[in-house]
């Protein structure tokens, strides 16, 4: 992307609302804005960060909307450029009609993400901080919310940073010995740095160990009911969800299809899915619902296996266990406010008893679905996550370098080989802050943005 002109784009959502908000970076922002808009009281000279009122007019001296502007001066910007912001009505003719005006003006139209990209090559960002922040436009839940801002603030930045900087001290030390090969490293640091790589070691291995319960809290996790007709998933669906949005009878397979609904369970969406009864069955609208129940479980994050507690568990429930028994399960025994008479000891998946109807056991099996889904990884105030897929990756190297360091350190190997897995583990550390990432994979990154941002 070219970053030297002045590039404009609406920075609020498509659509009809009370404001919108049109924004401009770059070099001619000012007198952009000054060429057009023409406030309400005198102006000598636009102080930076004041909300001005006045009328935007074309070419033609005719008004085009009746605006708040400000002006940004660069470095105290999102971009570190100078910035404009036009504060107009939110419809979609007047932004328009702004962007056709400032387009005819000789602005440029802002590619996806460029202003977040002018903020990360003018130094305002890393890319940990810039990735974070389509990340927060996104949030599904306030823990994903949380994750993303607190990555935005830096918080992942400044952890890399740390681990980056000690390696960059033994590559230092190490480099500086090298010309003198006929002398020995001291015992004093040669342990020093033992202790910096395996301390350096950990701290990468705590982060990556995150990825998993990260990508949950940012795109959540699908949970699928099954059981036989009748077992009671329909009714557990509805009291998770806290309103009766399945139909629930006496009649078996009354559920013949996929029914989604979205929650938040300890902070992670959930995609709750209800299937229909799995049984065998020659009615071929409830062969196809099972068959569509069998080819979601291979997607599901995690299975709720329901056998009905008050009832003799018998083939059918065999039926549905046979399906399951290879996926992340729950054994859920339902309707505990009835004498138990199911033997499930044909079930090896960890148990939880309930009562919809009773209320019991619900609360339990939240905190079961939370923990199986977050492990140890409950997101805190000073928690770092990782949810990118490019992150892992490259910590994974930076950790498979470090223990080859390890191994070239304990055969007391020359210390070239040393300074080789050093730079290879800063490399790739440097690929996640973006000191080292090619163009390629930054098109890529910054091209998932929405225009504006």
């Amino acid at each position: 992307m070219i970053t030297t002109d002045t590039i404009i784009a609406p920075a609020t959502a498509v659509g009809e609302g009370g404001i919108a908000v049109v924004r401009i970076s770059g070099p001619q922002s000012l007198s952009a804005l000054q060429f057009f808009f023409r406030p309400s009281a005198q102006v000598l000279t636009y102080r930076s960060h004041q909300l001005y009122h006045g009328i935007l007019i074309d070419q033609q001296k005719q008004h085009i909307d009746e605006v708040m502007a400000v002006y940004m001066a660069a470095p105290h910007t999102y971009t570190r450029d100078d910035v404009v912001e036009i504060h107009c009505h939110g419809s979609q003719q007047v932004v328009k009609a702004i962007l056709d005006l400032y387009l005819k003006f000789g602005l440029r139209l802002a590619q996806a993400g460029e202003f977040t990209y002018r903020a990360f090559v003018n130094g305002r960002l890393d890319l940990t901080q810039s990735e974070a922040v389509a990340q927060l436009i996104h949030a599904k839940s306030d823990s994903s919310r949380k994750l993303a801002l607190s990555q935005v603030e830096g918080r992942l930045s400044r952890t890399i940073y740390n681990i980056t900087e000690k390696l960059r001290d033994i590559q230092i030390l190490l480099e500086a010995w090298i010309d003198f090969p006929e002398e020995d490293l001291p015992a004093a640091d040669l342990q020093e740095i033992q202790r910096n790589i395996n301390s350096s070691i950990i701290q990468v291995v705590e982060i990556t160990d995150t990825y998993s319960s990260g990508k949950l809290l940012l795109e959540g996790a699908s949970i699928l009911l099954v059981g036989r007709p009748n077992v009671g998933k329909s009714s557990l669906l509805n009291s998770l969800l806290g309103e009766e949005r399945a139909i629930v009878t006496e009649v078996p397979g009354t559920t013949r299809d996929l029914l989604e609904e979205g929650i938040t369970i300890s902070g992670v969406p959930v995609r709750l899915v209800d299937s229909a009864g799995l049984r065998k069955s020659e009615d071929p609208v409830e062969m196809e619902g099972v068959r569509r129940a069998k080819q979601k479980l291979q997607y599901a994050d995690l299975v709720l296996y329901l056998v009905d507690g008050s009832m003799i568990a018998d083939e059918q429930d065999r039926y549905a266990y046979r399906a399951c028994r290879d996926y992340p399960a729950f054994l859920v025994r339902t309707k505990q406010d009835l004498p138990q008479m199911a033997d499930t000891s044909f079930c090896n998946f960890p148990e939880y008893g309930i009562s919809t109807k009773a209320d019991i056991g619900l609360s339990e099996l939240r905190a079961a679905i939370a923990g199986f889904l977050l492990g140890e990884h409950l997101p805190t105030s000073e928690s770092v996550f990782i949810t990118e897929q490019r992150h892992y990756d490259a910590l994974l190297a930076a950790q498979r370098n470090l223990e080859k360091f390890q191994e070239a350190f304990s055969a007391d190997q020359p210390l070239e080989f040393l300074v080789f897995e050093l730079r290879e583990a800063l490399h790739s550390l440097g690929q996640i802050s973006g000191e080292t990432t090619s163009e390629s994979v930054l098109d890529g990154i910054f091209s998932q943005f929405c225009v504006g941002k």
